[in-house]
């Protein structure tokens, strides 16, 4: 590696601290001592949303003049588009990174910004319960029945791209979290195959095992369509576990 400032090695050691304390138990993080440059990411998807137990990665890229510029953020996509903010290329758009447009504490600040409110950003405003309307514009259909009725599609078809990742992930777990990804889905294996359950007996995405739940358009059960493809879906993904030698549970 280059001859780097000692203003920027400082900073990076500040961010290393910053995550050792402050880390919730649901991100995950590995630095690398020998590419300070570099660290690598895994956010557990949260309950309520089509991301669910779901593991995604992203490799974040420290530039020379960091934090006066924010950090690059490249998303572990396995060619899946399953959010209006992850590309299939790996693009991460988010005001923080500054690929996309915003205001406030929403932009980089090279004074205050961090990479914990990076990942925290991430986790609560791009992998969140209804992602459709993260899409440019779509926030003003919130609570119309067009726009909710929209969503809970986005969420199904979010879900069983879900489960592709799923697949890839574990076929190609990202190198130093191999560990963790097997003890992860051995741990919730049981748990995403009976959501998988609930949902082609007609729970909505998100909400497995809660069959009270209706949707904000009134909805009260998935969509014949995302049914079908979730039963034809569901062998793979058991047969993926099993691969990974994952047993299915109780």
């Amino acid at each position: 590696m280059k001859m780097v400032k000692r203003g920027w090695l400082k900073k990076i050691q500040q961010e290393w601290t910053i995550l050792q304390n402050d880390l919730p138990d649901d991100i995950h993080v590995r630095v690398y001592e020998e590419r300070m440059d570099l660290l690598r990411a895994c956010i557990v998807g949260a309950a309520g949303t089509p991301y669910h137990d779901n593991l995604f990665f992203f490799d974040i890229f420290f530039p020379p003049d960091y934090p006066h510029e924010p950090p690059s953020v490249h998303y572990h996509s396995g060619g899946l588009r399953l959010n209006p903010n992850l590309y299939e290329t790996g693009k991460v758009c988010l005001s923080l990174l500054k690929t996309w447009a915003g205001t406030g504490n929403e932009v980089w600040n090279p004074e205050g910004s961090t990479i914990l409110q990076l990942l925290l950003s991430l986790q609560a405003l791009v992998l969140n319960e209804k992602p459709y309307f993260n899409e440019a514009g779509y926030d003003k259909f919130v609570g119309k029945a067009d726009g909710e009725k929209n969503s809970i599609t986005y969420n199904e078809n979010a879900f069983l791209l879900s489960c592709k990742s799923m697949m890839y992930i574990l076929h190609k777990p990202p190198k130093h979290f191999e560990n963790f990804v097997k003890e992860h889905f051995t741990r919730l294996a049981p748990h995403i195959l009976g959501a998988c359950n609930a949902y082609l007996g007609g729970d909505l995405v998100g909400h497995a095992g809660d069959s009270t739940y209706i949707s904000d358009d009134g909805c009260k059960s998935c969509s014949t369509g995302f049914k079908i493809m979730l039963g034809k879906l569901l062998p793979k993904l058991v047969a993926a576990f099993s691969e990974a030698g994952i047993a299915r549970g109780q």
